[in-house]
């Protein structure tokens, strides 16, 4: 928990530092940024909320957690959708600087993010049909068990809905990050192009592969942990689920800040100013308290 909430603390001063300059808030990379930082940080709290409550031996009822489960099913797809927008904001500002800011406007930006959660929506409705019909099976609206995908999505027709979307939407998206990089890679040796930019931009999609690829086997979790649960004690299996959850359900949505937060000249300075006004601030309250 001790990191994870490390992680929530980041994440909260990157998303405050975002919308504290008017630079950040009217450019599209950063506006990507911060609806990528937002979804993230929604997940990572809607995926700690059941094992918290799971700790605390804690059991909620079937509509609970399915909404709950949802949720962060929706704020998951979100992101590899971001990415992919994000990769191909990178490839326009290389590949066509001049026509950049042409193309990524702040209503064009606005309309891309509208049409991820719009497509990220339509998959959620058709989960929430389906859940539907299985929770009118049951008489006793109260779980047996704690709250888990293992518990709601029980169906093996959930599991075919899961395998088919993620699927489809991570090749999507893989194709278009490696479109975007090989594009990239080949504007680069031009001698007119700006060779830092490219560089910046070719290092950027590289680390939103290897987000992608940690996103999508966190999709996988649930099959990990089954299959791990027929070899190994309860005990063990609690060890292994623990790292499991942080490596695969938490690291993957941390990675926008250490990627863009750290990196980014522009950033960079003024999240390093804003941490340090906040520890700083925390640290005052706690002593006066």
């Amino acid at each position: 928990m001790g990191s994870s909430c490390s992680f929530l603390y980041i994440n909260s001063v990157l998303l405050f530092t975002l919308r504290s300059k008017q630079v950040f808030r009217e450019t599209s990379r950063y506006i990507l940024l911060y609806n990528l930082l937002f979804v993230d940080t929604a997940h990572l709290v809607s995926n700690l909320l059941p094992y918290l409550l799971a700790s605390l031996r804690i059991k909620m009822t079937y509509y609970a957690c399915g909404a709950l489960l949802l949720f962060s099913v929706f704020t998951g797809t979100i992101s590899p959708l971001t990415l992919g927008v994000m990769s191909l904001e990178r490839y326009v500002a290389v590949c066509y600087p001049l026509r950049h800011a042409t193309i990524f406007t702040m209503r064009s930006t606005g309309m891309a993010i509208a049409l991820v959660w719009g497509f990220s929506f339509i998959q959620i409705l058709i989960r929430l049909i389906m859940l539907l019909y299985f929770f009118a099976i049951y008489l006793n609206l109260h779980m047996n068990d704690f709250c888990s995908k293992e518990a709601i999505f029980f169906a093996p027709i959930f599991n075919v809905f899961e395998k088919v979307y993620s699927t489809t939407v991570f090749l999507s998206v893989v194709v278009v990050v490696i479109a975007s990089y090989i594009g990239v890679a080949l504007v680069a040796r031009s001698v007119s192009t700006d060779k830092v930019l490219a560089r910046k931009a070719l290092q950027t999609l590289l680390l939103h592969l290897v987000q992608l690829s940690l996103i999508l086997t966190s999709t996988l979790f649930s099959t990990i942990i089954v299959a791990i649960a027929r070899t190994v004690g309860r005990l063990a299996l609690m060890r292994v689920y623990n790292v499991c959850f942080v490596c695969l359900s938490i690291l993957p949505r941390c990675l926008s800040a250490l990627i863009y937060g750290l990196r980014d000249q522009s950033i960079r300075p003024v999240l390093l100013q804003n941490l340090c006004c906040w520890w700083r601030c925390s640290v005052v309250l706690n002593k006066s308290q």
